[in-house]
């Protein structure tokens, strides 16, 4: 079995990646509230990734304080020569929101750009252009999500929270977010999907062994996360022995 073929399983729904600008104020105000903690969740704890990920410690920004969040709380603890436990204490809380309120890496999001290309912004992710048809902003939007998730053989494909998705795990997670993809397929099933040939907005190259896709002019790939950690990529890569499809309409 090639290192990214693994068999089909229906999806189930997941939750955003970024923090939404209509609940971030809310949020905002409910950070440091309580103490956080490994296995807890919420709307505070989204906060709290996405402060870490502005003060220079990239978190997923999923609302579940995994081993990977607290994994980046005890890399801030340490450089702010604080106790090193992996718990976010309410002096921790608001040292990490002044530090956050206060530094230069606290940005505007990125405009979107006005015709035909997306751009991969500072923290790793997309951002989809503005005459980018529903579907390739849903697609965008959905592999943001995943972005900066590990490489993981048969990731997305057991269950749908994972901790890290493989090559046709990642792509059937983003056709799924837009209502494309009912079951995750493996990457011989994408060289039969869709139609043949190359899209205007999205076009898929699979092969038995792997799979990536190009999306608004930027690629998508497992194998680019390994390299800058994220799976959006302004490079291409040859794609000989690939086989061309694109999804219908697009």
């Amino acid at each position: 079995m090639s290192r990214c073929r693994t068999l089909a399983v229906a999806f189930l729904a997941l939750g955003s990646a970024t923090v939404p600008v209509a609940e971030a104020a809310a949020a905002k105000r409910t950070f440091g509230l309580r103490a956080l903690q490994q296995g807890m969740h919420g709307r505070d704890v989204r906060v709290l990734q996405d402060f870490l990920t502005r003060a220079g410690f990239r978190t997923a920004v999923d609302g579940q304080f995994g081993s990977g969040t607290a994994r980046r709380v005890r890399s801030w603890e340490r450089q702010e020569q604080r106790s090193v436990d992996g718990r976010v204490s309410r002096p921790d809380a608001k040292a990490l929101r002044i530090t956050v309120e206060s530094s230069s890496t606290e940005r505007a999001p990125l405009a979107a750009p006005p015709t035909g290309k997306a751009v991969v912004g500072p923290d790793g992710l997309a951002v989809a252009p503005a005459d980018a048809p529903p579907q390739v902003q849903a697609i965008i939007a959905a592999g943001n999500r995943i972005a900066t998730k590990p490489y993981k053989y048969g990731g997305g494909h057991g269950k749908w929270e994972d901790t890290g998705y493989d090559c046709s795990g990642s792509m059937s997670y983003a056709f799924h977010g837009a209502g494309m993809l009912d079951e995750a397929l493996d990457s011989s099933g994408f060289m039969s999907w869709g139609e043949p040939g190359k899209g205007t907005w999205v076009t898929i190259y699979a092969k038995g062994s792997h799979a990536y896709m190009i999306v608004a002019g930027l690629r998508f790939d497992t194998s680019g996360r390994a390299n800058q950690g994220t799976r959006w990529q302004e490079d291409m890569r040859s794609s000989s022995g690939y086989t061309v499809r694109h999804p219908v309409g697009l």
